[in-house]
This record gives C-alpha cells, sequence and structure tokens, in this order.
C-alpha cells in the first residue's frame, strides 16, 4: 500500500512539475521576444515586412526545405499611401526539398524589388539548406549567394546645376555578389533562428566613377515563434517575433495570430507592434494549400492613420506528387 502511494505522489509531483516547467518555457520566450523589442530603432538596409513569418526563408537561408513542400509566397507592400514616389516593395520567393538527394537537403531562389522615388534597388538569390534531427527537434544551417543590383534614374532630376557629378543626369547602375548565411532550430511547438545578411560588406557603385556608393553593412536577424494551444481545439493562438540589427540601427517586431482551423481551411486574424514604428493588422486565410493574406501598417511616429501601408501576400504550398488525388491539408512550419 505505502508503495502504492508513494507513486501516486510521485506522478503527481512529475505532472506538477511538467506544468511548471512548460509554463516557464512560455514566459522565458515572451520574456526574449519583448526584451529585444525594446532596443529597436527606424533604420534599415533590407526592407521590413509584416508578412515575415509567412517568407521566413527570405530572412533566413536555413528555412529552404525545411517542411518538405514545395512553397511559394509572393508580398506586394505599398508603403506611406498619399505621398508621392512613396515606397513600393515587391518580394518572391520558393523553396522545396531536394528529394532526389535526402531529404535533410533544401534549396530555394527569390527575387525582390525596392522602389523609392528615382531609385531601385533589387536582389537575386539562390539559397541550400542542411537539416539534421538533434535533441527531439530539428537543427538547419542555410547558405545564400545573391546578386545585389542598385539604379537610380537620373533623367527624373531637375537641377540648376547639370554639371554637378553627384546628381546622374541618366540612369546608372551597379551590381555586386552578395553572400548571406543563417542556422535555425525548430522544436514541436516553437523555433528560434540566427541568420547574418551581406556577410562580405558589399558597395555597390552607380556608375563609372565612385561619387555615388551604397555600402551594405552586415545585418542580423533573430527570429522566433511558438504556438499557444487554446481549450477549443479549433483554434490556436500563433505568436512569432523578429529583431534586425547593422549594429548602428534596430527593429523590432512581434506578432499575434489568432488562428482558426476546419477541416475545409483555416483563417486567422492578427495584430503586430513595432515600438516608437507602427502597429499592424492581419486577417488572412489558408485553403487548401492557397494562402491569402492583407494586413494594414498604422505608423505611430505622427505620419496619420490613412497615410499607412497596405501589404497583400499571396503563397501556395503543396506536395512534391503535384498528381496525387484526393484533397490534402497543408500544413507550413514556418507559419508556426
Amino acid at each position: 500500500m505505502r508503495r502504492r502511494i508513494t507513486k501516486a505522489i510521485t506522478s503527481r509531483q512529475l505532472e506538477h512539475w511538467r506544468g511548471i516547467i512548460h509554463f516557464m518555457h512560455r514566459v522565458l520566450f515572451f520574456i526574449l521576444s519583448f526584451s529585444f523589442l525594446t532596443i529597436s530603432a527606424s533604420a534599415q538596409t533590407d526592407a521590413a515586412f509584416n508578412h515575415y513569418w509567412s517568407v521566413q526563408s527570405y530572412y533566413n537561408p536555413a528555412v529552404s526545405g525545411l517542411d518538405g513542400q514545395i512553397n511559394i509566397e509572393g508580398i506586394y507592400s505599398m508603403q506611406m499611401m498619399g505621398y508621392t514616389h512613396a515606397p513600393a516593395t515587391m518580394l518572391l520567393t520558393a523553396d522545396l526539398p531536394l528529394w532526389f538527394i535526402g531529404k535533410k537537403h533544401g534549396m530555394g531562389a527569390g527575387f525582390m524589388n525596392d522602389k523609392i522615388g528615382l531609385f531601385s534597388h533589387k536582389k537575386f538569390y539562390i539559397q541550400y539548406a542542411f537539416h539534421q534531427p538533434l535533441w527531439g527537434g530539428r537543427l538547419s544551417a542555410g547558405v545564400r549567394a545573391g546578386l545585389l543590383s542598385e539604379s537610380f534614374d537620373g533623367s527624373g532630376l531637375e537641377l540648376i546645376d547639370t554639371g554637378d557629378p553627384a546628381f546622374p543626369t541618366s540612369e546608372a547602375n551597379g551590381t555586386a555578389f552578395d553572400l548571406d548565411a543563417g542556422l535555425r532550430f525548430d522544436g514541436r511547438t516553437w523555433y528560434m533562428g540566427l541568420s547574418v545578411m551581406h556577410t562580405l560588406m558589399p558597395t555597390v557603385a552607380l556608375g563609372d566613377t565612385k561619387v555615388n556608393e551604397f555600402e551594405y553593412p552586415a545585418t542580423f536577424y533573430l527570429t522566433g515563434g511558438y504556438n499557444i494551444r487554446m481549450r477549443n481545439p479549433l483554434l490556436k493562438m500563433q505568436t512569432s517575433a523578429i529583431l534586425r540589427s547593422d549594429l548602428n540601427a534596430w527593429r523590432g517586431d512581434i506578432t499575434a495570430r489568432l488562428v482558426y482551423n476546419s477541416p475545409k481551411g483555416r483563417m486567422y486574424l492578427g495584430v503586430g507592434y513595432s515600438p516608437t514604428i507602427s502597429a499592424s493588422l492581419l486577417i488572412g486565410g489558408d485553403f487548401h494549400g492557397v494562402r491569402l493574406g492583407y494586413c494594414y501598417e498604422i505608423y505611430t511616429s505622427g505620419i496619420g492613420a490613412l497615410q499607412g501601408t497596405h501589404e497583400l501576400s499571396l503563397g501556395y504550398t503543396t506536395d512534391l506528387n503535384l498528381f496525387k488525388k484526393g484533397r490534402n491539408r497543408h500544413q507550413s512550419v514556418r507559419l508556426l
């Protein structure tokens, strides 16, 4: 009898401590998220998307082929609506596992076009990732090679002194090679990633002279996400955060999305916040592998609620067997 009572007490204590550890794990994630958000600032070299959680392979090449499916994602961001020559950014990414080599290998490619006024910044890249099971989860490492392109349309300038070499009077272009790398670990309900863009710190010169140059500092990205279970099995809270820094300027974003799952698909409604920069509202859904999302970002720096950013996201996920019959429910780990 004493042995049975002792075993019952031990089992209760074990479940109690498991609950405490699970709770502390959740609290630790939110503490880390908010701590690196408090040191954010506005200036950034690379484009910042509110749908960063849906294009994680852009911020970290280690995500390529991670979920064993073909993923295609596109984002179009129209910023500071109502202003002349306002920024507009487009991103297209695609990744898949290299099934003919093994499930541990993945690859991807992407294109980004960021235009503001007379300036245009483009990036083309290809990337590779390796995935290894570890500690009950999966550790991934990735590397990316890219080409940076900068252009300036000087024909749109109205100058008093047309002989100033600092202002090209025609279209000026320049390119440079770029290299990125990243690591990521995925647990059952959470993930954490660290990546760096522009490891070579390239410089792009516009035209034949070095009067106008763009310098790209190394930029670090820390990402994380956690799934919170709800009492209703059809509901789930998905949280994510990202911190980006070139060691001179910072920006942090945290996002929470309430997701409703059903046999026909899923829908979500969420909010995002970037301290000292903006707040955002998100809505979207996933139906048979097709994802559609919309976000409106409101700047908190006094620009005005009606001069915010409209952002559209469209994606598609499918199994490698494109001709497989029947309905498939697609779930991507990058949407945690």
